[in-house]
């Protein structure tokens, strides 16, 4: 079965209740458990070197490919304290900081559900040692297996864990650029890529200054909320509002991207803005496991006419 059928098609709230085409897409998603604490997180790693060291660079980097398992390493205990308030960081940067899981959190971070053996690839690690990652990260509470079938894939449990994902960008050094082929993927995850289930990069930064510029959101505590004329906007586009608006997670809040340093826009309705991007092939995926969107003819000529966006990267 290829996994194609278990992208999102609308805004996924923490519970994952968002509109999904059939299959396995029906299946919640996980959201941050109310009462539950993630324990055990099972065996100690190798330590990877929080220093980068004097790697040097031979092509020039345009950030955009970052090494988030240097930015995450711990050291301590698994066990979870059970005390309210107590959290275990550590653990959970033990299991981010190592590369090949690293590498799969990040593949997850494109919003889409994969198997185990495209994992494996991604990562570059043999199925068995692909299989003890992925149920730690299980463990761990940051993936989670959708069953379609006989078929199992791997999804990021929540979008907290998204968040946590592209804090660690934010803070992480680039990877060494030694490829044109690895070149190349940087520039395109500038242009336009997926920030877990909402639109980031160049083009997602633009939309949200355009929605603000327009005023279309005004700032609330909790974040943004639409105005009339941003709901009539978003409707003429096909968003649908009413699914973000009852999505049980925030419905729309800012988010620092990790390459223009500036805001994209998160929550439900950015979530929706992306979903409807996708459906209507304004903007299409580059590969599987890949963050990277390409922007189309159409999406050019709808960031123009809605937005007055006219600079757009070609991606």
């Amino acid at each position: 079965m290829s996994t194609e059928s278990l992208e999102p098609s609308a805004a996924v709230g923490e519970t994952g209740r968002g509109a999904r085409p059939p299959a396995a897409e029906q299946v919640a998603v996980a959201g941050a458990p109310s009462t539950a604490v993630p324990v055990a997180v099972g065996g100690a790693e190798s330590p990877v070197p929080v220093a980068v060291g004097g790697a040097e660079r031979t092509v020039p980097v345009a950030v955009g490919d970052v090494d988030v398992a240097a930015a995450a390493v711990g050291g301590a205990e698994s066990a979870v304290p059970e005390a309210v308030g107590e959290v275990d960081v550590a653990a959970v940067a033990r299991l981010i900081g190592e590369p090949a899981r690293a590498a799969m959190l990040d593949a997850l971070l494109a919003g889409r559900a994969l198997a185990a053996g495209e994992l494996a690839r991604i990562a570059g690690v043999s199925p068995g040692t692909a299989s003890e990652h992925l149920a730690r990260l299980r463990d761990g509470g940051l993936v989670e297996v959708v069953a379609a079938g006989r078929h199992r894939y791997h999804r990021l449990a929540s979008p907290e864990v998204g968040q946590v994902l592209e804090a660690l960008a934010l803070v992480s050094r680039p990877k060494p650029v030694r490829t044109l082929r690895q070149s190349r993927t940087n520039a395109a995850l500038l242009v336009a890529r997926t920030c877990y289930d909402h639109l980031a990069g160049q083009i997602g930064v633009a939309v949200h200054d355009a929605l603000v510029t327009r005023q279309a959101l005004h700032t609330v505590p909790a974040g943004y909320e639409l105005t009339p004329a941003g709901v009539d906007l978003l409707t003429g586009l096909g968003v649908d509002v009413p699914a973000a608006r009852s999505a049980r997670r925030a419905f729309a809040r800012p988010c620092l991207d990790f390459t223009e340093r500036r805001s994209h826009l998160a929550g439900a309705l950015g979530a929706a803005i992306c979903a409807r991007f996708l459906a209507q092939g304004w903007l299409v995926r580059r590969a599987t496991g890949d963050r990277a969107l390409r922007l189309t003819d159409g999406g050019r000529r709808t960031l123009a006419d809605a937005f007055g966006i006219t600079d757009a990267c070609s991606g």
